[in-house]
């Protein structure tokens, strides 16, 4: 008699486990490919500046210079056009970055508001990117800025902003 439940539990529990596998499986075959930075054909021309100079300095390779990434929005039936302005491509250990560098009538803020509105765009835009560096010459430092998954609990609520 103990046999026929040991039966039933594993036969219960490989129904589950067939029926888990087919839809992890079945997400993971329609979940879409995030746009990557290997594919995206990259500026060979690279303009020496003393961005690269501090990159390198950080163990950072330079492999893409400055791009243009343009872009078009339809508003009331009306099309207008725009650009963003990517200065470079690095890459450490096999994981690759954008790159803006700082500019002095453009300061950046240093809060959750201030990086999502001066960044976001470009971490959505590629999010097969690690992160993006800001290189900021008058401080001679990088920034490493990256978009984090949510958590709940790290989220206060009080700050609407």
């Amino acid at each position: 008699m103990d046999g026929q439940y040991d039966t039933i539990v594993i036969g219960v529990f490989a129904i589950c486990l067939i029926v888990w596998l087919f839809y992890g499986l079945r997400n993971w075959i329609n979940r879409p490919q995030p746009v990557s930075l290997t594919g995206i054909q990259l500026n060979v021309v690279i303009q020496d500046s003393p961005v690269i100079d501090l990159l390198e300095a950080q163990g950072y390779e330079v492999i893409g210079g400055k791009m243009k990434v343009p872009l078009a929005f339809e508003a009331n039936e009306s099309v207008f056009h725009s650009r963003l302005f990517i200065d470079y491509v690095a890459q450490q250990d096999g994981y690759r970055y954008l790159v803006k560098t700082s500019r002095r009538r453009q300061p950046v803020e240093f809060t959750g508001s201030g990086l999502r509105d001066r960044f976001l765009h470009y971490l959505l835009l590629y999010p097969g990117c690690e992160g993006l560096l800001y290189v900021d010459l008058e401080d001679s430092s990088v920034k490493l800025i990256r978009l984090m998954d949510y958590e709940e609990d790290a989220y206060d609520g009080e700050d609407l902003d």
